[in-house]
């Protein structure tokens, strides 16, 4: 094809579709009669916790949040409703079973790292009308191919590589909006979602995801359980055990090659496209001279990369960043603002927020912490890998209805004194959390997820069939890791 053919060959969505398809992200059209059913089962659900004794040591208010989150996690799944409806009946429930007050309830809508992924999807909707996604694709085909297999293995290995470095939603929006303009080139658009689509959509914030762990620098949990085990020790033993950049990138980055080569391959398995090379549409031989607006883009998104870096030295939130490259993208009208808010996935943004307002409910109202009590002490006296694999398994569930820093907060207070009652290693029990946090089961567990859910090429109940075999896979490779890598390398 010829960069005067390429002119003709529109990368983008047409007009007349947002660039993130969030009227296609509520999933296939209903029937009434489905509806009700599942709005009823789902009440059904809620009122039979509610009306169950409340267990010793829950207090009430953990108990009526258990018999909120059920039904709530149950019509997200099953798309009863358009999930941005659910999100916001969600943090009203909250208020009306007196669970929270109103402006707890409502308040992490617009926290800090909520209104960070609200930039970040910014930043992909900017990506695209610019003409970025299509010079990236441009380069990604250069380097990896048209086959199929070998340029979705590129994606899913350089999304886990470069998340443990950068912010994993950063990475996902930006392969993400890398990847769409194959799928318009080939006429596949959310309504018209195929396995390839699904495949690469859903593979992107997976890889990203397995990969937040790998250097202190890919996330808040990996610093906090780093200082959470320092806190422990110290007042335990009276030295701390402190794990510095080097050494913790030693024990956790080589796991991140065998996560995302697993990624690649339980996506791979599950969505296995039929097709076996990228069609001539979708095929770039050449490009035209990069823009003004491209090259402007291209240097503000390169210096927020390094702002987000050094953002331990600046002190700056990452939200800071994101809202002054916004500011550097409209200013010189690159794009305007409206039509970023134009083509924004509003609803996606609602639900990220109604499940950081309720994984902070989880853990005000004392229901996390009483499910911890319940279900870890469980493990003491199995063998060592169902220990760890059961440890694992609880961050995950925990992290896929709240951040993966909180899961990791929640968590490693109960494991640590188990682990040195059972004569488990600490530092492995502590450096294990903010792996096993990176893997999630639902859609609202992380940002890559949310982000990637916004373009509406697969539903949640799509989504579940890849995410909990990958997630049970991923929590054997690291268990793996933990017995049989980190005593190789002395660390135990």
């Amino acid at each position: 094809m010829s960069a005067e053919n390429i002119q003709n060959v529109d990368y983008r969505r047409p007009p007349d579709e947002l660039a993130v398809a969030h009227e296609e992200a509520e999933g296939p059209q209903q029937s009434g009669k489905s509806v009700l059913i599942k709005c009823l089962i789902a009440l059904g659900i809620g009122l039979g916790i509610y009306a169950l004794p409340t267990p010793e040591n829950l207090p009430p208010a953990g108990h009526r949040f258990l018999a909120l989150l059920i039904p709530v996690v149950f019509l997200w799944v099953s798309e009863a409703v358009p999930i941005g409806i659910t999100a916001l009946a969600a943090a009203a429930g909250l208020i009306l079973l007196k669970i929270a007050k109103a402006g707890d309830a409502w308040q992490p809508f617009a926290s800090p790292a909520v209104m960070f992924v609200l930039m970040i999807i910014m930043f992909g909707v900017v990506l695209n009308e610019v003409g970025l996604a299509k010079r990236l694709l441009f380069y990604i085909l250069k380097i990896a191919g048209t086959n199929v297999k070998r340029l979705s293995f590129f994606v899913a290995v350089g999304s886990t590589i470069l998340s443990s470095i950068f912010h994993d939603a950063t990475i996902t929006i930006i392969m993400i909006f890398a990847i769409l303009p194959i799928f318009h080139a080939m006429g596949i658009t959310a309504n018209k979602s195929n396995n390839l689509s699904k495949f690469f959509i859903i593979l992107i914030p997976l890889a990203a995801s397995a990969g937040g762990f790998g250097t202190l620098l890919g996330g808040g949990r990996n610093p906090l359980a780093v200082e959470i085990l320092a806190k422990y020790t110290l007042e335990h033993t009276g030295t701390a055990v402190n794990i510095g950049f080097l050494e913790y990138l030693i024990i956790q980055f080589p796991i991140c090659i065998f996560t995302a080569v697993a990624t690649w391959l339980i996506c791979y398995l599950i969505f296995r496209p039929k097709e076996k090379e990228l069609p001539a549409e979708a095929k770039m031989e050449d490009l035209p001279k990069i823009s003004g607006p491209e090259l402007g883009v291209t240097l503000v998104f390169a210096a927020a990369f390094v702002l987000w870096t050094v953002t331990d030295l600046t002190g700056w939130h990452v939200s800071v960043v994101a809202a002054i490259a916004l500011f550097a993208f409209c200013a010189p009208g690159w794009i305007s603002f409206k039509t970023i808010c134009d083509k924004f996935p509003w609803e996606s943004w609602i639900v990220f927020g109604a499940g950081v307002s309720l994984g902070g409910a989880m853990l005000s109202s004392g229901a996390g912490k009483w499910l911890a009590e319940q279900f870890l002490p469980l493990l003491e006296g199995l063998p060592k890998f169902a220990t760890y694999f059961g440890m694992g398994l609880f961050g995950s569930v925990m992290s896929s209805m709240m951040s993966n820093s909180a899961a990791v907060a929640l968590s490693l207070p109960i494991t640590l004194p188990l682990a040195e009652m059972m004569g488990m290693s600490v530092k492995s029990v502590a450096l294990l959390a903010p792996i096993t946090t990176s893997f999630i089961m639902l859609v609202i567990g992380c940002p890559p997820t949310i982000i990637a859910y916004s373009t509406g090429y697969f539903t949640q109940m799509e989504f579940v069939k890849v995410a909990v075999p990958w997630c049970l896979l991923l929590l054997v490779i690291v268990v793996l890791s933990v017995l049989v890598y980190w005593p190789m390398i002395g660390f135990n």
